[in-house]
């Protein structure tokens, strides 16, 4: 670009000084650009011989570095929705619509729920081990409407995560794996601890912790050490990320317990009713510790721009007034790690393991290159209008941008002519590229708005049922007494039981009522277990 504005500035004199002017004016202006190519189109008549090869070589390298970036692979955004809230054993609220932002424009992609406390009593844990615990339940019920389906949870008494997405990414969130550790009672009491799930995400390996550490002023050394311990002994059966920090993207969250030391209660309130919550960041423990301890400062965390959420007391927006008088803290935070760009180092020819070390780690950054993973934290708050907890819940939403490994679900399915209760039906199934297939892998019939993989009308077992195959295409047949009478918009989904995960989801399709019932006026809901032997004996 140089070398045309050296040509324009002797060429503007045959047109016009003002042109001559403009085209020496800086070139990181888009509008600038355009002008002078504007200009060159003006001038191209008036280019001298000897000028025309350089001009045309400096456009070529214009044109090169368009190109580049005109071909530059296709980046994807989601949007993350995340919550953490210490629900001190309370029943859930009646509407979490504000909690989930079910009214805003931009709806997430996924949603990532870590509650703490929630109510573990005997009788409750019992139900809650057969039954969806009552939070569960109602954030399935919200979300399911929307077509949220449940991905993956894991309760540890009163810690739970819970693992939403849209439907339509459904088949790309894949090896999804759970543990906990935990740090209770010397790690025999599950009271405090960790819940985590690990999953793909379009084959980013991402990881979600849920943490309630050691309360108490005194206590933010233990609570490193708890953290520390947790990141060591979580483990997962994976060859890409098998611990925490393996993962391309780590969230951390929950009650964390960090309170603000030194400062006196009257310094704290005064902070927080003047809204000037930076005098206070300094003395913030988790802040203090980030100083110290190499392993937190790996972990990203945005402004602590909203007011404390502990301690208030029960349906209020007043902090402790109780005889303790606890001092308000940022107990309940939310923080992230994205996995740094391995360094390249030395190959070291004198050792087989180390050129192999090497090769490992040199396919690690291709990785890293060729499929780049960014995230932007937009918004992160509490929400000061729930009161039935002494912690108000925390919220954070985050725009991931990255390029997918995958694009395509790995099964194919096809609901293959009319189907209702009348007749037994047929299912189309193609793998699209191979992956470890397993015996135990089933077809499953599920409602349009179901709440998740458990929650299915019926299933047919892939191996067993299969009636016609060739080496592209599988047919599998569910009998008619499995189809509900009523029928409705349904979808089928294909489970692995190798990458414990759905992989194939077909377009939604009608199943019809059942016109033997129409004519019988027989029409019994499709039950399970003891309600379907109920309704036997009752349409008798």
């Amino acid at each position: 670009m140089d070398e045309i504005n050296r040509i324009f500035a002797t060429m503007g004199r045959v047109r016009s000084e003002s042109m001559a002017s403009d085209a020496t004016q800086s070139t990181g202006s888009r509008l600038v650009l355009r002008q002078r190519l504007h200009q060159l189109l003006t001038f191209v008549e008036d280019l001298h011989p000897k000028d025309e090869r350089k001009v045309a070589k400096t456009l070529d390298n214009a044109f090169l570095v368009c190109g580049k970036r005109a071909n530059r692979p296709k980046r994807d955004s989601f949007r993350l929705h995340m919550v953490t809230w210490n629900v001190a054993t309370a029943d859930p609220p009646d509407d979490v619509s504000s909690l989930l932002h079910l009214n805003s424009p931009l709806s997430p992609d996924i949603y990532a729920i870590g509650l703490q406390e929630v109510y573990s009593g005997p009788l409750r844990f019992l139900s809650d081990s057969v039954f969806d615990d009552p939070w569960s339940h109602l954030l399935m019920s919200t979300l399911a409407p929307r077509k949220y389906v449940k991905i993956s949870s894991i309760r540890m008494q009163g810690l739970l995560l819970l693992f939403f997405s849209k439907l339509e990414h459904v088949p790309f969130i894949r090896d999804i794996r759970t543990t906990y550790t935990r740090t209770g009672l010397f790690g025999y009491w599950g009271n405090k601890g960790a819940v985590s799930v690990h999953l793909s995400f379009y084959g980013h390996m991402l990881c979600f912790l849920n943490c309630h550490l050691s309360a108490h002023m005194n206590y933010a050394t233990a609570r490193v050490n708890e953290f520390e311990y947790i990141m060591d002994t979580q483990t997962f059966e994976c060859k890409q990320a098998p611990s925490v920090l393996d993962h391309r993207l780590v969230f951390w969250f929950g009650d964390l317990n960090f309170r603000i030391q030194d400062h006196g209660m009257h310094f704290v309130r005064s902070c927080i009713n003047s809204q000037m919550y930076n005098l206070l960041w300094r003395n913030d423990q988790l802040m203090m510790m980030k100083q110290k301890v190499e392993a937190l400062q790996e972990f990203e965390e945005g402004p602590l721009d909203f007011q404390p959420t502990y301690k208030f007391d029960l349906n209020s927006d007043t902090y402790d007034s109780s005889g303790k008088k606890r001092k308000p803290a940022w107990t309940d935070r939310i923080l992230w790690r994205l996995h740094p760009k391995p360094a390249t180092p030395p190959v070291n020819e004198d050792s087989n393991n180390g050129v192999k070390m090497t090769s490992a780690l040199m396919k690690q950054i291709e990785e890293f290159t060729e499929y780049p993973l960014k995230v932007k934290q937009e918004l992160y708050t509490s929400h000061m209008e729930y009161g039935i907890s002494d912690h108000k819940p925390v919220i954070a939403l985050f725009s991931l941008e990255l390029r997918k490994m995958q694009d395509n679900p790995l099964v194919c399915l096809q609901a293959l002519g009319d189907w209702s209760a009348d007749i037994d039906s047929i299912v189309l199934y193609s793998p699209q590229q191979p992956f470890p297939s397993s015996s135990w892998d089933w077809i499953g019939l599920y409602k349009v708005g179901f709440t998740s993989v458990s929650d299915y009308i019926t299933y047919t077992w892939v191996k067993d049922n299969e009636v016609a195959f060739n080496d592209e295409h599988m047919q599998v047949f569910i009998s008619k007494e499995e189809i509900p009478v009523r029928g409705g918009d349904c979808v089928l989904c294909y489970y692995s039981s190798t990458l414990q995960c759905i992989v194939g989801i077909s377009e939604p399709f009608k199943v019809h009522e059942s016109k033997v019932a129409l004519e019988e006026g027989l029409m019994p809901e499709k039950l399970n277990g003891l309600d379907q032997i109920v309704a036997d004996e009752f349409w008798k």
